[in-house]
């Protein structure tokens, strides 16, 4: 049974005391990757505002934004007098029954979905989180990091306040609950002007909606409206637009960099709380993050990583039989690979959607047991042909050799591994689970020597201004491409200050 954590909700006590954390950080994404081949999807948030099932749509959001965070997730609603929050590990739709969901009333809501760490200390630091404070109960669900979190939390202990959890993202309420400022608005404000680093942050009173995202724009945050012909319209906040589709909203517009938006009872109003700053958006949403059919930083995934895919043709194109992406993320830049040099595309490789976390792997038996339980080579297609797998990046590397070795022993004749984003080099501090650089196989070998690793006939990877090109269309955003160059935008810290550290005793 998936375990839950109630705060506020009637007739169930608030359980926080019995889970106090005992681990020192937490972030929103940031864990112990020193076994997975892959980067983990950041966070996902909601908010809707003036909706009579306001938690039930959260959820429908959600469960769009699932492929941002699969290991916990979590519902506050507000009915202005009360405000209640429900999360637990798991699946959205493990999670919030209908018999959780009733749980949930009011016209309000905000929600999360998250990628964390096992064990009691996550299921606290699940989000939204919930905190009294001497301007009330505020709640709260952030996608990204913050890299300056160390020495706001030592000045904010030496002030008084007393945190309930791990997570970073309560450090952004508790500023709220310590500033000066005379309203919650110049409060909230005062606070996200004191944080560094990448925040998409959605918050909660019992009668308020805010939204806001750091001055840099690193992580998404979208605005949308759901047509009321009988009163106010309700408006949607999510991460991705995809969520405004299963809620039949409307796309109005992206939430600014260093933009606070606040929605009450009387409509929406905005301030801009920080300006100046260069545009540095995530570039790896549209390699990989974002789901195809978003619409985020003003432009659709679906065609930058068509370009990409075009564009990596016509820089390192080989002569081949046949086109195969590694699903599911390196499908669209295939299909324009495939169009820009005239060969077919084919499902070389199906994916099985339904595999989880398995405990029977046996560990030096069978080679490759783990790519086999989530992917398999469709023989017939690849058999005696010169194939160019797609894939979206190599991180580090073993995974890249397991998919080439099951396709060279499906019988291709020759595989050719092409990569639809430049070399990953460096780590990510803005929200993103990246190892560290000993761990990133680019940072550590020539391009050539991780061609020999993974035993692919040719290598190449897209070129920084080719992706750069890619994903540049009328909307000239600014990009952080720190992972591919090592040039962060905001201050140089060391990974190892910001992964989770070790147990306190």
């Amino acid at each position: 049974m998936t375990p839950l954590l109630y705060q506020g909700v009637p007739g169930i006590a608030d359980i926080s005391e019995l889970l106090r954390p005992q681990l020192i950080t937490d972030h929103c994404s940031l864990s112990n990757v020193a076994e997975e081949d892959t980067l983990r999807e950041e966070c996902g948030v909601v908010a809707i505002h003036g909706h009579p099932e306001a938690a039930r749509q959260t959820y429908l959001g959600l469960y769009a934004l699932q492929h941002r965070g699969q290991e916990s997730a979590g519902i506050a609603t507000a009915d202005g007098h009360h405000l209640a929050n429900i999360k637990g590990m798991g699946l959205v739709s493990e999670i919030f029954t209908d018999e959780v969901l009733a749980k949930l009333p009011g016209s309000m809501a905000i929600g999360h979905t998250r990628y964390s760490t096992t064990g009691d200390s996550a299921l606290l630091n699940a989000q939204p989180i919930r905190v009294d404070s001497v301007k009330g109960l505020i709640a709260i669900a952030h996608n990204g990091n913050l890299v300056n979190l160390g020495n706001l939390r030592a000045r904010l202990e030496r002030s008084g306040a007393y945190f309930q959890t791990t997570s970073d993202s309560e450090i952004i309420v508790q500023l709220i609950a310590h500033s000066r400022a005379g309203t919650l608005v110049d409060a909230i404000a005062d606070s996200l002007s004191q944080v560094e680093g990448a925040f998409s942050i959605v918050m909660m009173t019992r009668d308020r909606i805010f939204a806001a995202r750091d001055p840099r724009g690193f992580r998404p945050l979208s605005m949308g409206r759901i047509a009321n012909p009988d009163g106010p319209d309700t408006i949607v906040f999510a991460s991705e637009s995809c969520a405004f589709d299963l809620l039949r909203a409307t796309y109005e517009r992206d939430v600014l960099p260093g933009e606070l938006v606040m929605v009450t009872e009387d409509g929406v109003t905005s301030r801009q709380y920080a300006s100046g700053f260069p545009q540095s958006s995530c570039i790896f949403e549209h390699v990989y993050f974002a789901r195809p059919d978003s619409k985020i930083f003003g432009r659709w995934v679906q065609e930058s990583r068509d370009q990409m895919g075009r564009q990596l043709a016509r820089e390192s194109g080989v002569p081949a039989d046949v086109i195969v992406p590694v699903p599911d993320s390196g499908v669209t830049a295939a299909l324009g690979y495939a169009e820009q040099a005239g060969l077919p595309f084919r499902l070389g490789l199906i994916r099985n959607h339904y595999v989880g976390r398995t405990f029977i792997e046996p560990e030096q038996r069978v080679r490759d047991f783990g790519v086999r339980l989530k992917l398999n080579p469709v023989r017939n297609l690849l058999e005696g042909k010169r194939v160019v797998l797609i894939d979206d990046s190599i991180i580090r590397g073993t995974t890249s050799r397991k998919i080439v070795r099951m396709v060279r022993g499906a019988g291709a004749k020759e595989v050719h591994l092409r990569i639809s984003c430049p070399p990953t080099i460096s780590p990510c501090f803005y929200g993103v689970d990246t190892p560290s650089k000993r761990d990133l196989i680019a940072a550590n070998k020539s391009v050539e020597e991780i061609r020999q690793f993974i035993e692919a006939d040719s290598l190449a990877y897209l070129s920084l201004e080719g992706l750069l090109k890619s994903c540049d269309g009328d909307e000239h955003n600014g990009y952080c491409t720190a992972c591919y160059t090592g040039n962060y935008p905001t201050q140089w810290v060391d990974v190892e200050d910001i992964l989770p550290a070790a147990v306190t005793l």
